[in-house]
């Protein structure tokens, strides 16, 4: 949607609006055969395994995703730069629950030790 000032209107606002949305059309009208392979792929390995063609279906499966990751490069690559900071944001989660689970086992001892007397 083009949004004009009312005090700036164009002569011709019918042409000017024309161009904005001539301008915000696809780059191409060509289909995008990597997608549509990377999908015919995917949804032929769920026929596959469906059917009980498992190592077909595996195989059409990882040929599917790996067409999929060739379209999606840029956000696999995004993932990638990413994946250090997940790595060290689970491994203090992690750490976290390790004390927490060595604080709750400090705790029953102290417990038993209590009761047991």
């Amino acid at each position: 949607m083009v949004v004009v000032p009312l005090s700036k209107l164009p002569s011709d606002y019918d042409a000017e609006l024309n161009s904005a949305r001539s301008n915000t059309a696809p780059e191409s009208d060509s289909p995008n055969w990597v997608r549509i392979a990377a999908a015919a792929t995917l949804v032929t390995s769920g026929a596959l395994l469906l059917s009980g063609k498992r190592r077909a279906g595996l195989l059409a499966a990882a040929a599917g995703t790996s067409l999929a990751l060739l379209d999606q490069k840029n956000v696999l690559g995004a993932w990638w730069k990413d994946l250090p900071d997940y790595i060290g944001h689970v491994q203090w989660l992690l750490n976290q629950a390790e004390g927490a689970v060595e604080e709750f086992a400090a705790q029953r001892d102290k417990l038993g030790n209590i009761l047991s007397q």
